[in-house]
């Protein structure tokens, strides 16, 4: 029952990263700039930040398949339990593009789907995933993972990390950092152009992040494992 509950919790967390994060990219672009890089930043990490608040304690609060990657292969959760993860994330992903197609046409913004730069080719974009999302995982690691860390910041650090990494490489890559992030909209738009990047970079990014941190940081006797 508890890995059902678990299930469920990266269900919603990952349908409302997705459904905030990428309607907030489809409002910017309906308002013409009024939200702007910040206000899309803000929108994700606050997102985020109250998701992994509210079932931190149930699941872990990934609400990111690169996320349980760098916990699966660093051993902090199980192949089978790893694996619904990521279904689950992707269904609340899928949902989330689906809910928003209802309310946009799909040609708005491609309903969110992150995208590359002008000036940014297929290797840069996976170098850009790869690097921000290294810093999300170290601090998921940092602050969630490691029990020297307080408790009471976790969930505003995990938040932060995101929103700075969009303010960085918002206009480079749309800055994922997640592959359901870049999924459930493309699936509700039909957009798949670079989704390559936003799969290979992220996990590349999230796995080095993970395994730098497991094996030079962490204080194995007192490992505070996520669910």
């Amino acid at each position: 029952m508890r890995d059902v509950q678990a299930y469920f919790a990266e269900f919603f967390a990952t349908f409302a990263l997705v459904f905030i994060g990428a309607g907030a990219v489809i409002m910017d672009t309906l308002s013409g700039g009024a939200l702007g890089l910040l206000g899309v930043a803000l929108a994700h990490g606050l997102v985020l930040m109250t998701m992994v608040y509210a079932v931190g304690h149930v699941s872990g609060g990934h609400a990111n398949p690169a996320v349980t990657a760098a916990m699966w292969v660093t051993r902090k959760i199980e192949s089978k339990k790893a694996l619904f993860y990521v279904i689950a994330q992707l269904l609340g992903a899928s949902l989330a593009g689906l809910f928003l197609l209802g309310l946009f046409p799909a040609a708005t913004a491609n309903l969110g789907v992150p995208d590359l730069g002008a000036n940014v080719n297929f290797l840069q974009g996976i170098a850009v995933e790869a690097i921000l999302t290294f810093f999300l995982v170290f601090v998921v690691f940092g602050v969630a993972v490691d029990s020297r860390a307080p408790n009471q910041v976790y969930g505003a650090a995990i938040g932060l990390v995101l929103t700075f990494d969009i303010l960085f490489g918002g206009l480079l890559t749309g800055a994922a950092m997640n592959p359901a992030r870049a999924f459930g909209p493309a699936l509700a738009s039909g957009y798949w152009a670079t989704q390559f990047v936003y799969w290979i970079g992220p996990l590349v990014g999230a796995i080095v992040a993970g395994l730098a941190y497991h094996y030079l940081l962490l204080d194995h006797k007192t490992l505070k494992k996520m669910r």
